[in-house]
């Protein structure tokens, strides 16, 4: 049961990561945030991409969207981890 738990956890970090991927294209898009699908992705990206405004862009390019996705694959691991403990 708890190994079915962290299979179904990490399969929702993964999804959110593509979330995230999938959000950083569409800001080269400005257009597509006004959709019906940017705005749902907005809303589910943003709250947790304002934990990582602290982090300032560099040459325009911001990358908080990559520390984001770390933070997450760390959270993957520290899962894994526990698997095994188990």
């Amino acid at each position: 049961m708890f190994a079915y738990l962290i299979w179904c956890l990490n399969w929702l970090i993964n999804a959110y990561i593509l979330l995230i991927v999938v959000w950083c294209l569409l800001s080269w898009f400005p257009i597509s945030r006004g959709t019906r699908l940017g705005e749902i992705i907005n809303r589910l990206v943003e709250p947790y991409m304002h934990w990582f405004d602290f982090i300032p862009p560099l040459g325009g390019i911001s990358f908080s969207p990559v520390v984001a996705i770390i933070v997450l694959y760390l959270v993957q691991d520290g899962l894994a981890f526990l698997a095994h403990l188990v």
